[in-house]
């Protein structure tokens, strides 16, 4: 092997990590958040206790618009982190996002009594939106500068 190709090779490894990390940091930093929040407020009894239905049209309005800021936001991080094309790297974790969602609400509706069935088929109706709207707004910036 020679240099150049030795060279070559390494920035091709270390973009791959790059790549993937952001792709990873991305879609976790939604799930994290997500969570955390829902920790918070039911903590603050604002939502029933773990493992109850949520029924109340107004609560799931709640989950819904903060995961939606927070998808937005993942799609952002998404788009910094990459080391080049970084709509690419949003259009990925929208693919992800939308598949999980999918198959989340496949299975919240299939099993049943957890809440209403249009909150999960929300969640995977806006998650490939939101983040490739969080890659344009970066995009955007980065075209301002």
């Amino acid at each position: 092997m020679s240099t150049a190709t030795a060279i070559a090779t390494g920035a091709d490894s270390r973009r791959l990590l790059r790549s993937s990390a952001a792709i990873v940091i991305g879609f976790l930093s939604v799930a994290v958040l997500s969570l955390a929040t829902d920790q918070v407020l039911h903590a603050l009894d604002v939502y029933p206790p773990w493992g109850e239905p949520m029924y109340e049209p107004g609560l799931n309005a709640l989950a819904l618009s903060y995961r939606i800021l927070y998808t937005v936001l993942g799609g952002y991080i998404t788009a910094l982190l990459a080391p080049r094309r970084p709509m690419r790297h949003v259009m990925v974790v929208g693919i992800l996002g939308l598949v999980t969602g999918t198959a989340g609400a496949m299975a919240a509706i299939s099993i049943g009594g957890l809440g209403p069935h249009w909150y999960p088929i929300a969640l995977a109706l806006t998650g490939f939106p939101c983040v490739w709207l969080g890659g344009v707004i970066y995009v955007g910036r980065q075209s301002e500068r």
